[in-house]
């Protein structure tokens, strides 16, 4: 044996005495009479969960239409039922243990049989509670390791030997056990927080007494706040200390305030529009480019524009606070708007408002306050008189098209009635001969 690896000298000598613990074990009255706490223990179990699971599925599974908290945390809590078996199994066997070590002044045996009862525990645990997959694969490559080192008492020995292995960064040092419980900590952390922070969203986007702005401030500040806090107990779950993390992130602060002005200034308008409402989701607005939409999203950065032909714009939060926009929504949901035409030089000008606003007028969209449509006269054009309808509408969906187009042809439809002529450009040529020219020859 001296001629083999270290290892493997190692592992002769753990399985050497796992086999002479095993031969007291079954030498030992004390340790048949513990084998037989465990099988009491575990038909205890049994016939306790025969009795209590039924009971417990129906007082923790709330009505399905039922959406409150208090129902949420029942619909949590009833997921964790099928562990109740090895459960109880282990807590009865806690309590065995004790009066076996206080009748024999030993527990050796039953105290196997406690830590198997947990690693069944934890074995069913990832195979029939944990659905999600970054949770699942978490359970299986670390959960289930530490849950069978932990059967063999062997947990204390492998975490001492990672302490011992130790990871040069430069002059910073970590052992082989702080690398992974920080990533273990931290992958915990951050799947946490994004589950915290998408139940808290989903929760501000139900409160709907409050404004869109306050809502989406809300849901912005709980996720900096969720966030915010993983990372920092992160931090002090490996044992890194803030203020030199303090010093680094003042000089990666200053650099990004200087590489990423733009991205930080967008970010600051953001914040802003959330804080005034003045501009918000939901909101129809015009930039001053003439782009026009409804906002659908707004982001740290930039904000989303759904345009009447169903095209996305991305527009950057600045646009909105250095730029003019007009929003519609904001005004009030009652505009007004006006569709001009011509008419020919030989029409009775005199009868033409009475006439376009009786017909405008009577169309279910236009509205009679706060001023009924009016009739003006713009100009004498080259080839007709131009005149020009001014009509109220409420609602500002594909504005001004949906509206307008009705209009003209109400206007056309009225005019042609009563025979008055919508002119085309003409153009008049006259010839003039030259003077003094000579005739043409015979």
């Amino acid at each position: 044996m001296e001629s083999q690896p270290e290892i493997v000298q190692q592992a002769v000598g753990y399985a050497l005495h796992g086999w002479e613990i095993a031969k007291g074990w079954l030498l030992s009255p004390a340790a048949w009479s513990q084998f037989g706490l465990l099988v009491m223990a575990w038909l205890l179990a049994m016939l306790l969960t025969r009795r209590l699971r039924p009971a417990l599925a129906q007082l923790l599974t709330p009505p399905e239409a039922q959406e409150s908290p208090f129902a949420s945390a029942r619909r949590f809590v009833l997921m964790f039922l099928p562990l109740l078996m090895p459960l109880l199994a282990y807590a009865l066997t806690a309590m065995g243990e004790g009066v076996t070590r206080s009748l024999f002044g030993s527990g050796e045996v039953i105290a196997f049989g406690k830590r198997v009862f947990l690693f069944l525990a934890a074995r069913l645990f990832v195979r029939e509670i944990v659905t999600d997959p970054f949770l699942k694969v978490l359970g299986r490559f670390v959960l289930m390791p530490m849950a069978f080192l932990y059967l063999f008492d062997l947990l204390g020995l492998a975490a001492a030997k990672l302490a011992a292995v130790s990871v040069n960064l430069g002059n910073i040092s970590f052992s082989a056990l702080a690398i992974i419980r920080g990533t273990v900590s931290g992958a915990l952390l951050f799947w946490l927080g994004r589950w915290s922070n998408s139940q808290s969203e989903e929760f501000i986007r139900k409160q709907e007494e409050l404004r869109p702005a306050t809502r989406e401030l809300a849901m912005k500040a709980s996720q900096i706040v969720i966030f915010g806090a993983a990372f920092l107990l992160l931090m002090s779950i490996m044992g890194i200390d803030l203020t030199a993390i303090a010093v680094l992130g003042g000089a990666i602060g200053v650099g990004i305030g200087l590489g990423l002005q733009q991205i930080a200034a967008n970010f600051v308008s953001g914040i802003i529009l959330l804080l005034e409402g003045q501009t918000t989701v939901g909101d129809y607005v015009v930039l001053d480019n003439g782009e026009e939409g409804t906002i659908v999203k707004m982001t740290a950065r930039a904000a989303i524009l759904q345009t009447i032909d169903g095209r996305w714009i991305v527009v950057p939060n600045e646009d909105f606070i250095t730029s003019r926009v007009v929003n519609y929504s904001d005004a009030g949901t009652v505009h007004r708007y006006d569709a001009e035409f011509s008419v020919s030089y030989d029409t009775d000008i005199n009868l033409i408002p009475p006439l376009i606003e009786a017909a405008v007028a009577r169309l279910d969209f236009v509205r009679q306050d706060p001023e009924p449509p009016e009739c003006e006269l713009r100009a004498f054009g080259e080839s007709g008189i131009d005149f020009a309808v001014e009509y109220w509408v409420e609602g500002i969906e594909d504005l001004p098209h949906k509206y307008r187009h009705q209009v003209l042809f109400c206007i056309w439809n009225t005019l042609k009635d009563a025979g008055i002529e919508i002119p085309y450009p003409q153009r008049v040529v006259h010839h003039r001969g030259l003077p003094n020219a000579a005739p043409p020859a015979a």
